[in-house]
């Protein structure tokens, strides 16, 4: 009989060997739904164990919230047994994720003769097996030249790590689709996906790379929206508020709210142009933010969004991750956590909600602590079996 209030994913295993972001993303996500995910790491940790940012003890903030929610089991994936080991986790659990280069014995043909139906999730940099990272992948697909400010020559990259976060949860949509697929036929699936492959999609969905085609350069344009009206405006108090215009409607509250309807106007008739088209307000949008700075240095922040409150114009003031964090305790996204070296911080859930119920968070496990657990659970070894594993360092 299904339980329709357990978790999504319950009943799901997967075993993840990764590291960084993106398989990491993955695996959380799945996760966060309710899936029994072991994170499987050399003994000591991987290489991002300890990456900034760090908490005042020390310990990864990185780590810890790329993890949430799952259990950690750390092995010796240098030596045969370790390798044997997690080959039979994988096989007993079903499902794979991972972002790291095949070792001997844990290749998909391999993992593939000890489980039929295995559904085997694999990150690539690109396609034919090339390394890449987010960055590195970011500069060959062409951001850099479209960011930063218009008068700026060189690539200016940016600080968010955009295709990992994507590319994760392709990933984690790429398992659960082949594990629907393995509920109906019997049959399990290889699937791969990426990082490249995903800036590129992102890119050619979004159109960028048939304008290129076609022979037109989009522009750097610093903090200006491109294809419309929006921008930042400083305020009284020394803030900086994004303004930004997309409908006639948002354009229409924008000057009603500013006073601006008849200067508009009059501008209109001058150039000529028709401001009710988003390609006018976009080739005119340095008149019209000349005549809108005025209004926004003349207030304070506060007092612009109070004016613009209950119309449809879309804006936000700009704010530190310092400001952002101190209102926290109002979202519902977050929890307060007391996570394992850390100590109590608020966190995320997962961003879902299904019928109303969200997912609070879970700590990130203790490098290696559910060795116990694990393998008795998938494996069925007896504690002094595992306890040997540990003292032939096998086991972390």
């Amino acid at each position: 009989m299904i339980d329709d209030q357990a978790p999504p994913l319950a009943g799901l295993r997967v075993v993840e060997l990764s590291s960084f972001v993106a398989a990491p993303l993955g695996g959380m996500t799945l996760a966060q739904l309710g899936a029994d995910v072991v994170r499987v790491d050399p003994i000591g940790g991987g290489p991002d164990a300890g990456r900034w940012p760090l908490a005042p003890s020390g310990r990864s903030l990185y780590w810890t919230g790329l993890n949430k929610g799952k259990r950690s089991l750390t092995v010796d994936l240098r030596s045969a047994r370790g390798r044997e080991l997690v080959a039979r986790l994988a096989a007993a659990a079903g499902t794979l994720v991972t972002n790291a280069p095949p070792r001997p014995g844990l290749a998909y043909e391999e993992l593939l003769a000890r489980r039929p139906d295995l559904v085997y999730a694999r990150l690539l940099g690109h396609r034919d097996g090339r390394s890449a990272v987010d960055y590195t992948v970011n500069a060959e697909v062409g951001f850099p030249y479209v960011t930063g400010p218009g008068e700026h020559a060189g690539p200016v990259n940016h600080a968010l790590p955009v295709w990992d976060v994507a590319c994760g949860l392709y990933l984690a949509v790429g398992l659960l689709a082949a594990d629907r697929q393995r509920a109906a036929t019997g049959r399990g699936r290889r699937v791969e996906v990426a990082l490249h492959d995903v800036a590129l999609a992102t890119a050619g969905n979004l159109g960028y790379l048939a304008q290129a085609q076609f022979g037109e350069s989009r522009p750097r344009i610093g903090n200006d929206l491109y294809g419309d009206f929006g921008r930042d405006f400083a305020t009284a108090d020394g803030r900086r508020m994004m303004i930004v215009v997309l409908t006639e409607r948002h354009w229409r509250d924008l000057v009603s709210a500013t006073g601006l309807t008849r200067v508009t106007a009059a501008l209109e008739q001058a150039l000529p142009a028709d401001f009710r088209r988003d390609r006018d307000r976009y080739a005119h949008r340095e008149a019209l933010a000349g005549l809108l700075a005025p209004w926004f240095a003349a207030r304070t922040a506060a007092e612009v969004e109070k004016a613009l409150a209950g119309t449809s114009v879309l804006r936000s003031r700009y704010r530190t991750f310092a400001e952002a964090a101190a209102d926290l305790g109002r979202h519902p996204l977050m929890a307060e956590l007391t996570q394992p070296g850390v100590g109590p911080h608020l966190a995320p859930g997962s961003p879902l909600v299904l019928d109303g119920r969200p997912f609070p968070p879970a700590p990130a496990p203790e490098l290696g602590g559910d060795a116990e657990a694990v393998l008795g659970e998938l494996l069925e070894l007896p504690a002094a079996e595992v306890a040997a594993l540990r003292a032939d360092g096998v086991v972390g």
